[in-house]
């Protein structure tokens, strides 16, 4: 068994990690790749058996902005093992691989992970870790034209590029949490999750990722090159019918009063030296790898 790392190029290994990940994700990276948004900051880490991907476990090199100021963090995810090779320690061995080879790299490692696997992370040094759900109540008001907002349809060249051109220069959604360098995970929510959920918002000069369900405005992303009024973005998108706004990053609008909620989302946190991971905030959901 081979232990293969950043082929992103090698069409080979490249299509057989697309075909292990559609098979136990239901997602095909290959678009993603094709389209330019598979950058060097998604390093698959596997093994290999006879030129087939059988297990792998991904690096994310990003930054997580916390009060302001910039730490270099590394995410884990694509976390995946072929049905007939599981049960061998291999994702454990790679784990430990990425631990030991990314030791003196990072100041927050941090994972997401799903309910089958809480056992596993802690052998690793990662803790589990509980964010909040940030939400507020809208009072109902009379219905407004929504000139200037635009939906944006990634299957148009345009307005995907359009879309890459503001995710690659854009602002963390929050200084007190938020993200920088993770474009290329935002790229593929846009691709594979929230197409149907693009608008440019004219007047604010900002793509806004949301969809309405019920009487509830449901805020992903908020993609601006400079700081965002959060409020008056709400009330321009809030239809007459809404009265609530789940926010899934960590607002900072001080015009808005939230309601807070625990959330437990599977996060797990390994810090390097004194560095502490943040209480009391939610990790944008577009830059979970």
């Amino acid at each position: 068994m081979i232990y293969a790392k950043g082929y992103r190029h090698d069409e080979t290994l490249r299509k057989s990690f697309c075909t292990l990940a559609n098979a136990t994700f239901g997602i095909d990276f290959e678009e993603w790749y094709q389209k330019g948004f598979w950058n060097e900051r998604y390093i698959p880490h596997s093994f290999v058996w006879q030129g087939q991907v059988v297990a792998n476990v991904s690096v994310n090199l990003l930054s997580l902005v916390i009060n302001g100021e910039k730490k270099k963090a590394i995410q884990i995810g694509t976390v995946m093992t072929h049905p007939d090779y599981r049960r061998q320690g291999l994702s454990a061995r790679l784990m430990n691989q990425i631990v030991e080879e990314y030791e003196n790299e990072y100041e927050i490692m941090y994972l997401f992970a799903n309910e089958s696997v809480m056992d596993f992370y802690p052998r690793f040094g990662f803790r589990r870790v509980e964010e909040l759900q940030f939400s507020a109540d809208i009072k109902p008001r009379p219905a407004i034209d929504r000139i200037g907002l635009r939906q944006l349809e990634i299957s148009r060249h345009e307005d995907l590029d359009f879309i890459a051109r503001f995710a690659s220069q854009r602002r963390p959604v929050s200084q007190r949490f938020g993200t920088e360098d993770s474009a290329g995970i935002f790229m593929f929510y846009a691709l594979y999750v929230y197409g149907q959920d693009l608008y440019y918002l004219e007047e604010e000069d900002v793509i806004v990722m949301y969809r309405h369900e019920n009487e509830c405005l449901h805020m992903y992303d908020l993609v601006s090159k400079k700081e965002v009024d959060l409020k008056a973005i709400v009330e321009k998108l809030a239809s007459v019918d809404t009265t609530k706004v789940v926010f899934y990053f960590t607002p900072e609008d001080e015009g808005i009063v939230t309601d807070q909620t625990v959330w437990d989302n599977g996060l797990f946190v390994r810090v390097n030296g004194d560095q502490l991971y943040p209480v009391k905030v939610n990790h944008p959901l577009t830059s979970i790898a």
